[in-house]
């Protein structure tokens, strides 16, 4: 059986698009909250191999999404670079900061993909219970991004530190950045092996970056590892998500060889489907604010979604992750609108 998922990432449109979510195994979800509980902390969900699969296939077994994406976190590299990664409540991600070259020296240049066995295990365990219809997602987050936590130690609302530090010292955060390329291929390959049918590459903070610092620093490694992954698995597909790129995705596009950009809801429709659309497939990319409001608000905001992009490949998605306070109810009324779609 096909898996329309793959059919769109391989050239073949769909007469209606398959669809799954962004952080579709997540806090929205009872099931999910009553696991985390169970489970401690953050980190041993993603690094036990039961949990971790079980959240993986929560939202297929209630939405029959046409993707699972593995229940992991983009930080998995720095923690087998041997980086302190902590996850506090309420406040996110804390790393120990590399925000000298000096810091950035002393970091290992090859991970302990020992401590991600636990990963690849949960994909074997998702691998064999999904459907033939079903597709797979693996992941990793963007060496820019993954650099921008590793730099400060923590999120901020505009990734000052680790632009700063690309402006002050780029060949120590050129440094930085080549660890995590290699690391990160090896880490995806892993992935493809342990029974992905897909990647996607999230480059959450692509959008705080000026053009020339968007070329260095978000399309050439993503062209990196976009190459390093075929040379050992050819036919690799792999979706990049640059978010914020606005203008910058054709370019991006051109030169990292992925063969589908997932777009936010900020996306201008004509640029996307004359410039993107027109060489890849594109996933996206509704508001999850809509998918909070629900009612005509939501309904309108799928339809225009179709109405601009169902013409071409399309894998129907949110602009980003959605949202813990979204109702169940109108996730199954975005299912059902998308599914009815009749071109």
């Amino acid at each position: 059986m096909t898996k329309p998922f793959l059919e769109v990432l391989s050239g073949r449109k769909q007469a209606v698009p398959p669809i799954w979510m962004m952080r579709q195994a997540g806090r929205y979800l009872p099931e999910y909250r009553e696991l985390r509980a169970r489970a401690g902390s953050f980190l041993d969900l993603c690094f036990t191999p039961e949990y971790a699969a079980e959240v993986t296939l929560q939202p297929i077994r209630r939405f029959s999404f046409d993707a699972a994406i593995i229940f992991s976190d983009i930080l998995v590299i720095p923690h087998a670079l041997g980086r302190s990664v902590r996850f506090e409540a309420g406040e996110g991600p804390r790393l120990d900061p590399l925000d000298t070259p000096e810091k950035i020296a002393t970091l290992a240049s090859r991970a302990d993909f020992g401590k991600l066995e636990p990963v690849f295990a949960a994909l074997r365990r998702v691998r064999q219970e999904l459907d033939d219809k079903t597709a797979l997602i693996g992941f990793c987050g963007a060496p820019w991004t993954v650099a921008t936590y590793m730099v400060a130690g923590h999120g901020t609302p505009d990734q000052a530190p680790a632009r700063m530090l690309a402006y002050r010292h780029p060949d120590a955060f050129e440094e930085l950045v080549e660890v995590l390329v290699q690391n990160s291929i090896q880490y995806l390959v892993s992935q493809l092996k342990a029974g992905a049918d897909a990647l996607q590459i999230f480059d959450t903070w692509a959008g705080v970056l000026p053009p020339r610092e968007f070329a260095r620093w978000s399309i050439g490694p993503a062209h990196r590892i976009v190459e390093g992954v075929r040379q050992q698995v050819p036919d690799a597909k792999i979706i990049g998500f640059p978010r914020g790129a606005g203008g910058l995705l054709p370019a991006y596009v051109d030169a990292t060889g992925v063969d589908a950009v997932s777009i936010d809801w900020a996306a201008e429709p004509s640029l996307i489907r004359e410039r993107v659309q027109n060489r890849v497939a594109v996933q996206g990319n509704l508001d999850p604010l809509a998918l909070i409001a629900g009612g005509a608000a939501l309904d309108r905001a799928i339809d225009d979604v179709l109405e601009n992009y169902a013409s071409g490949r399309l894998i129907f998605n949110l602009g980003h992750g959605i949202l813990p306070e979204t109702p169940i109810s109108h996730v199954e009324q975005m299912i059902k609108r998308v599914r009815a779609y009749k071109p």
